[in-house]
């Protein structure tokens, strides 16, 4: 998930322009379908997990969870760790490059994946993926910070933001779709050709910044802001000797663990308890979106204006919400197909709100000063780690011989509420004056 509010503080305090550039909007919405199409190739694997745990002779591969388990979290290695870097590599290499790279790569990526066999040359292909998919975000930051100044930043950033759960959605029905049609292997070819298509519209709609005569008089970009005019050794100790961002990339990272238990692994688990067709299950997941969008919005509307900027609150709240209805979950999905996409709703609000809070908005808060950005990209890090973990243990535990899907699913429970411990430790912690 991107750095979201990270990327405004980081920007300097430039004069007030009262007009936008005239290309401002329609590079905001052109960024916000190549950062969301990055999801068709990103999470439509969970699609075709049901086909790929088929023995051969059933068209599938024969892998065992744990097998699978391990794929779904090289992404999740390679994708933190390529974090760690891109924001500085798109600092000095053309960002429309980058997303080329990125965009193209991924979906030539997952046709091979489609394509492939042996479990060692998937490992490695989804790993490669991961990279491919990290080149994404940082930039369209750049980009953002060439076109928009400060003051509208947090707009423009939060509309981009909302790509990605849109897509998720998408991802689910069209992959869904293709695995139900075209096999398990159409959910890695049609969602790789609407990447590439994406990837052709950014490179006839998207340009790095404003023309030079415009661009001179706008704001500053990310890279002038003041954890520019810090080393990068200094940046790095600054936030990493921040005893906050430890407590916030502990709580993402067993957030993300459940997260993802949910997102890669649910389509699996509802095919199997409910006896449905992966399109079936497929389109029950698209309802995770609708929740996500709406508790993304809301939970930071609501900190800002109720609880003068303390996150915890509200992330605590919903966190120990969201260990509730996963417990209910294991049940409600053996017996009731409706009550499933109503809970589904819930729980996309309730992973979804802490979320966007705990990449962006709460780093921002307590980093030091000069150093926001770094701090979002440092918890980023430690959230895919909790990630990658979270999804080897469930390929291991959710197979009968482990203990099987209520295990499973229970984990993903404890996770969430170690979540909410890790984070009422910073039950008064308020953004810090500059």
């Amino acid at each position: 998930m991107p750095d979201e509010s990270a990327a405004e503080s980081a920007s300097v305090h430039a004069p007030r322009s009262a007009e936008p550039h005239p290309g401002e909007q329609a590079t905001i919405w052109t960024l916000w379908l190549v950062y969301g199409a990055f999801y068709f190739c990103r999470q439509n694997l969970s699609v075709a997990v049901p086909g790929m745990e088929r023995s051969p002779a059933e068209g599938g591969l024969g892998l065992t969870g744990s097998e699978v388990g391990t794929i779904l979290a090289a992404l999740k290695l390679t994708y933190g760790v390529g974090q760690l870097f891109n924001g500085q590599i798109a600092e000095h290499i053309s960002p429309r490059k980058l997303l080329a790279v990125g965009m193209f790569g991924s979906a030539l990526l997952n046709v091979l994946f489609g394509f492939s066999t042996g479990f060692y040359f998937l490992l490695f292909i989804w790993a490669s993926n991961g990279y491919c998919q990290s080149l994404g975000w940082t930039p369209c930051v750049r980009v953002v910070g060439n076109w928009v100044q400060p003051h509208r930043r947090g707009r423009a950033i939060g509309i981009i933001g909302t790509g990605y759960q849109v897509t998720l959605g998408l991802t689910f029905f069209v992959a869904g779709q293709a695995a139900e049609y075209l096999g398990w292997r159409g959910a890695l070819f049609v969602p790789a050709a609407i990447l590439a298509a994406a990837g052709v519209v950014m490179l006839i709609c998207l340009q790095d910044e404003p023309r030079r005569e415009s661009h001179a008089a706008s704001s500053p970009s990310f890279a002038q802001g003041a954890s520019a005019k810090q080393s990068a050794l200094k940046v790095l100790l600054l936030t990493v000797s921040n005893p906050a961002l430890w407590l916030l990339g502990s709580a993402l990272g067993l957030l993300n663990a459940c997260r993802y238990g949910f997102v890669d692994w649910g389509i699996s688990h509802l095919t199997q308890v409910q006896q449905i067709g992966i399109d079936k299950a497929a389109l029950n997941y698209v309802v995770l979106a609708l929740g996500a969008v709406a508790g993304s919005y809301l939970t930071g509307w609501a900190t800002d204006r109720y609880l003068g900027g303390r996150r915890a609150p509200v992330i605590v709240a919903l966190l120990l919400l969201l260990a509730v209805l996963t417990l209910v979950y294991e049940q409600v999905a053996r017996v009731s197909p409706l009550g499933t996409v109503g809970l589904l709703v819930l729980i996309g609000f309730c992973i979804y709100g802490p979320q966007v809070l705990l990449v962006g908005t709460a780093p921002a808060d307590l980093a030091r000063r000069g150093t926001p950005a770094a701090a979002a990209g440092f918890v980023n890090f430690l959230g895919y780690m909790g990630a990658a973990l979270g999804d080897k243990v469930t390929g291991y535990y959710k197979m009968e011989e482990h203990g099987g899907w209520q295990i499973a699913i229970y984990i993903w429970a404890a996770w969430a509420l170690a979540a909410a411990g890790a984070m009422a430790l910073l039950w008064n912690a308020a953004p810090r004056s500059e």
